[in-house]
C-alpha cells in the first residue's frame, strides 16, 4: 500500500516546529531566541523533517487502511519511506498481509460426539479413598516389606562397575507397588526387612529420559533402614473437617465432594465438546493462516511458556525455538478467524446472563464466592476474559445446532483420567 502525503502537510508541520524551536535554540555567538532562522533550518531541518515524517506515518497508516477498507493481519513487515525533500509530495510504501476472506463451510454433513456422564456413588467412594491415601500416616514396623509398604532406602548404583550421576541416594522413601522407580527396583525390595542389604540387578527402559542410561543394565547396592506400613484415616467428622466441612458430618462431606466432582465433570465435558466442535469448524472450511499472525502467536506462546518455566530457565540460557509452537499457533489463528466470522455472520452477541453464571461457577471454588464475583465485575480485563469464553461457548452452541450430534456414553473416570483408564 502506497500512501502519499501532500507536500504542504509535511512542509507546514516542519516549518511550524522549526519556528517554535527558533524561539529557544542556542548557538554560539547568539543570544537564546536570536539565532537567524536560516541557520536553525540548516542545522535542524533534516532532523525535524525526519521526526515529522515518522509521526505522520504512524497517524496516517490506520487512516489509509480504513479508507481502502483493508484489514491487515498483524503489523506491517516493512515500511519504506520515499522523501524527495521540501516542496515535493512524501510517500511511503507499507507491506503487510491482509486477513483472508472467510467463507464458512457447510456443517450439516459433519457430526460431533458429545460425552455424556454422571457422578455415581462409586465415583464418590473412589474419590474419598483417594483423599484418604493423600492423608496416609506411615508407621514403622519390624517385619518384611509387602506391597504398599514404604521403605527408607539408601543406595548406590553402578554401570559396568562405575558409579553414574544421579545413581545414588540416602534415606530415600520408596513405596512398593507405586511404580515410582525404574522396572525391577521396587520388585527387588519386596520382602526386605529393616537393616537388610540387597543387590538389585535392573535395566533402564529404552525410553528413559536420560539418553546415556536408556536401555543399559545397572546394579544397585541398597540398604533398607526402615519398613513402614500405611495407616489411612477413618472417614469421620474429623476427616471431614480436614477439608473445611465443619458441620453436617460425613453426609455434608460427601455432598461437598460430589459437588466438586460434578463441577469438574461439567467443565471437562464442556472442554472436550468445544475441542471437537473446533475440529468440525476447521474441517468444514478451507482457510490459510496469515504468516504474520502465526508468528505473533508463536512468540506469545513462547513468552507464556518461558514465564511458566520461571527465571531459572532464562538464567540458564534455555531458549525455546518458535517452531516448537508452529502447529498449535496455526490452529489457534485459524480458529480465531473462523470464530470471528461465525460471530459476525450470525450476529452473535455476548449473553450477559451466561457471563454471570460462568463467573459464579468460578467463584464457587473459593471460600468467599461473593468477593470473587465482585472482583470480576470491578475488573474490566478479567470480566472481558470471561466474556470471550462465553462468546466461544455460544459459537459452540451454534455449531452444535448445525451438525449431527452423537451422544457418547462415558464414565467419570474415563473422562477425568483418560490415560489411567487406557
Amino acid at each position: 500500500m502506497t500512501v502519499e502525503l501532500p507536500a504542504e502537510r509535511v512542509d507546514g508541520e516542519v516549518e511550524k516546529r522549526l519556528r517554535q524551536m527558533a524561539k529557544t535554540v542556542r548557538m554560539d555567538g547568539f543570544r537564546p531566541g536570536k539565532v537567524p532562522f536560516t541557520m536553525v533550518r540548516k542545522r535542524y531541518g533534516d532532523q525535524i523533517r525526519h521526526e515529522v515524517f515518522g509521526e505522520l506515518i504512524q497517524s496516517t497508516y490506520g487512516e489509509a487502511l480504513r479508507q481502502e477498507n483493508l484489514h491487515p493481519a498483524g503489523r506491517p513487515s516493512n515500511i519504506e519511506p520515499k522523501d524527495e525533500g521540501a516542496g515535493k509530495a512524501v510517500r511511503y510504501v507499507a507491506t503487510f498481509e491482509v486477513l483472508p476472506e472467510v467463507q464458512l463451510g457447510d456443517l450439516v454433513t459433519l457430526s460431533v460426539k458429545r460425552p455424556q456422564a454422571e457422578v455415581t456413588e462409586a465415583d464418590v467412594d473412589a474419590m474419598i479413598e483417594k483423599l484418604r491415601k493423600q492423608h496416609t500416616r506411615w508407621n514403622k514396623v519390624e517385619r518384611a516389606a509387602v506391597d504398599g509398604d514404604r521403605l527408607i532406602v539408601s543406595f548406590e548404583g553402578s554401570i559396568d562397575g562405575e558409579p553414574f550421576e544421579g545413581g545414588s541416594a540416602d534415606n530415600m522413601a520408596v513405596v512398593l507397588g507405586a511404580k515410582g522407580m525404574i522396572p525391577g527396583f521396587e520388585e527387588g525390595l519386596m520382602g526386605a526387612s529393616p537393616g537388610e542389604e540387597r543387590t538389585l540387578e535392573v535395566t533402564f527402559p529404552e525410553d528413559y529420559h536420560t539418553k546415556e542410561l536408556a536401555g543399559r543394565p545397572a546394579r544397585f547396592q541398597a540398604k533398607i533402614s526402615e519398613v513402614q506400613e500405611p495407616q489411612l484415616p477413618d472417614v469421620d467428622d474429623a476427616f471431614a473437617r480436614l477439608f473445611g466441612v465443619q458441620e453436617g458430618g460425613i453426609d455434608a462431606f460427601r455432598n461437598e465432594v460430589r459437588g466438586n466432582m460434578e463441577r469438574e465433570l461439567k467443565e471437562k465435558i464442556r472442554a472436550i465438546t468445544k475441542n471437537r466442535v473446533m475440529d468440525a469448524l476447521l474441517a468444514s472450511t478451507e482457510i490459510e493462516a496469515p504468516r504474520a499472525m502465526v508468528e505473533e502467536e508463536c512468540a506469545s506462546m513462547r513468552d507464556r511458556t518461558r514465564s511458566q518455566l520461571g527465571p531459572s530457565a532464562a538464567a540458564g540460557g534455555f531458549e525455546l525455538p518458535l517452531g516448537l509452537f508452529e502447529e498449535q499457533a496455526t490452529r489457534r489463528v485459524k480458529l480465531g478467524l473462523l470464530i470471528a466470522e461465525t460471530v459476525k455472520t450470525n450476529g452473535i452477541k455476548v449473553d450477559q446472563e451466561r457471563v454471570r453464571e460462568r463467573v459464579e461457577e468460578f467463584a464457587q471454588t473459593y471460600e468467599r464466592p461473593q468477593e470473587v464475583v465482585n472482583f470480576y465485575y470491578s475488573n474490566r480485563a478479567q470480566l472481558g476474559a470471561v466474556e470471550n469464553l462465553v462468546l466461544e461457548d455460544q459459537v459452540v452452541d451454534w455449531v452444535l445446532g448445525k451438525v449431527k450430534v452423537e451422544e457418547e456414553a462415558a464414565s467419570f473416570d474415563a473422562l477425568m483420567n483418560p490415560k489411567a483408564v487406557a
